[in-house]
């Protein structure tokens, strides 16, 4: 199972959370942006329905996959 930690961080003159490089929208306080990524920590946890999807590769070649809507990774929140 895939584990994800999101990250409180000072940004842009505010605070926001971090997920593999990328911002969330930035919060005036810290505990505004440590309540946004709880919020977006427990959406991650959420079952949904299986799916095929289509995606390219890095290499241009098109893959065709079924998604397990019910495989959820595991989250959390630092800072």
């Amino acid at each position: 199972m895939a584990h994800i930690t999101y990250r409180v961080v000072e940004h842009d003159g505010g605070w926001a959370y971090t997920l593999d490089g990328t911002y969330s929208e930035t919060f005036p306080s810290h505990e505004a942006a440590r309540g946004a990524a709880v919020r977006a920590a427990r959406e991650q946890k959420v079952p949904d329905q299986n799916a095929v999807i289509e995606y390219e590769t890095s290499g241009g070649k098109w893959v065709t996959e079924s998604a397990d809507g019910h495989d959820r990774p595991e989250t959390e929140v630092q800072g």
